[in-house]
């Protein structure tokens, strides 16, 4: 199917996020849109998605003008879209979530969830995901909840694809999975749409590059173009892909886990005698395939998982059983992994957003009362220190770009006084001008003799940010090793191929 967008503008006030943007997008091609954070690449999609509603502009399909109400119109016409952020219902399984909105029935209007169990397995089959249909959804890694959402779309058997930020909770190897599967639907016809801040795989993956900079498209370009040259398109300026950093000079033992143990509430071992020392002034990187401990490692560090043996101590004290609230008051500042589940709460406004963790104290309250003028000239001075894109601190954090949201997280973590920083998937969602600043930031947090313990799936951002690399494989550490290791023996470790295992 062909889709067309003719000269599409949407405001929200005062802020004109699409500017008379037009594109195509022919059977079979996957077209990569690429621009910053909040540059209007998801508000165009959610027009065509029928969830916005545009100012002006025409959305056709095979050159016949159409209009949506809503995303039930957008899907009866053949457009499924994978959003950013997961529109899947936790407390349901996947085979539940997979058939919400077009349930199959048996005789009488019953519900026939063997149906939509076959569903998911044929599907799961066919482009090699491993998608349990009678897991619930809030019991499985972020990983996998982005295959449940890929398959909901693929399950309604849509001739326009959209794919929002599809790679950004999946490891490496399931990118190239992804990857793969979108080869093969746009082989079979399937026009794609794949927006993603990552550079490489619009170079690897699309036929045609557009780029969009403050609402307005810059340029068409080829996959082959130069990536320095896509990521200048993007921001309007040169962007260092690089880390620039000096060596670390790590010193005194700061954070110590030692044999630490955790239990989930499956009665399954998520972490197994877990030992790990870092250091003041060193950024120790956890690597692994997504589901091996690294998230459990992290939440116990915090106080959210309670360990069944073993001991956590910082800068001297044990703080194995604190809760979360005496673990954030001794220093430690906690970067999650999903920003919006864990990290904001959407319906709060952004001042409010970064008082979260501080509330009970200066700057944001004087005595027991919030003080509103000392939170608005903070709150203004952090959107303007990590370039939050936003009106101002009043806008609710919901209505930020991802990119954005998660610029309030680690501003809100980092204008704290730390002892320990924990950054899991740090740049998660980010375009590469958010992500040069916050690895310049997770870099000054170090040189400040800040320990940093980076928890990323990402091995790119884990060979610029680690002076040392834990690597988890199954809830245990099977290895520490210096960044110059070779990709390809890393991936061996993570993959729990060791020494010891080949022998």
């Amino acid at each position: 199917m062909k889709l067309e967008l003719r000269g599409m503008s949407k405001r929200f006030g005062k802020v004109v996020a699409n500017d008379n943007i037009s594109l195509t997008v022919n059977p079979g091609e996957i077209l990569g849109l690429l621009g910053e954070n909040g540059a209007g690449k998801s508000t165009l999609m959610n027009l065509l998605y029928g969830l916005y509603q545009a100012d002006s502009g025409d959305i056709l399909l095979d050159d016949q003008r159409v209009s949506f109400r809503g995303p039930g119109d957008a899907m009866a016409a053949g457009i499924g879209m994978v959003h950013q952020h997961f529109m899947l219902i936790p407390v349901f399984t996947v085979a539940e979530n997979v058939i919400l909105g077009h349930e199959p029935t048996r005789a009488a209007g019953v519900l026939d969830l063997d149906e939509a169990r076959r569903m998911v397995r044929e599907i799961s089959e066919r482009f090699g995901f491993s998608v349990d249909p009678d897991a619930v959804v809030e019991d499985l890694p972020v990983g996998v909840q982005q295959r449940v959402e890929i398959i909901k779309a693929l399950a309604r058997d849509a001739k326009v694809l959209v794919l929002d930020e599809p790679t950004a909770v999946l490891t490496p190897q399931e990118t190239d999975e992804l990857m793969d599967i979108m080869r093969q639907l746009a082989n079979e016809g399937t026009s794609i749409v794949f927006i993603t801040h990552k550079l490489r795989e619009v170079q690897e993956v699309c036929d045609r590059i557009v780029v969009i900079r403050q609402g307005k498209v810059v340029e068409t370009a080829s996959p082959d173009t130069a990536i320095d040259k896509l990521a200048s398109l993007m921001v309007g300026r040169a962007v260092d892909l690089s880390v620039d950093k000096d060596p670390a000079q790590p010193g005194e033992v700061v954070l110590s886990i030692s044999d630490l143990t955790v239990i989930d509430e499956r009665n399954q071992k998520v972490l197994d005698a877990v030992s790990l020392e870092v250091r003041s002034g060193e950024v120790l990187a956890i690597a692994g395939v997504q589901g091996n401990g690294q998230t459990e490692l992290a939440e116990a560090l915090l106080g959210l998982r309670e360990p069944a043996s073993g001991t956590i101590v910082l800068a001297g004290e044990d703080i194995t059983h604190d809760s979360v609230r005496e673990v954030l008051d001794k220093g430690v500042g906690f970067i999650p992994e999903d920003r919006k589940k864990d990290g904001l709460v959407g319906e709060f406004t952004l001042a409010e957003n970064f008082m979260l963790n501080a509330y009970q104290q200066a700057p944001w309250v004087n005595g027991v009362s919030i003080d509103l003028d000392a939170r608005a000239q903070r709150s203004d001075e952090l959107i303007e220190a990590f370039d939050v894109r936003t009106p101002s601190s009043a806008t609710l954090a919901k209505n930020l770009s991802g990119g954005n949201q998660q610029k309030v997280v680690v501003a809100r973590e980092l204008s704290r006084d730390l002892n320990l920083l924990i950054a899991a998937q740090p740049t998660r969602g980010v375009d590469v001008g958010s992500i040069e600043f916050i690895h310049e930031q997770i870099i000054a947090t170090r040189d400040r003799g800040i320990p940093v313990v980076i928890v990323s799936t990402e091995l790119d951002e884990v060979y610029a940010l680690a002076d040392r690399i834990a690597v988890m494989y199954r809830g245990r550490i099977v290895g520490v090793v210096n960044p110059d290791i070779p990709r390809e023996e890393l991936g061996q470790l993570m993959a729990g191929v060791t020494k010891e295992s080949v022998a």
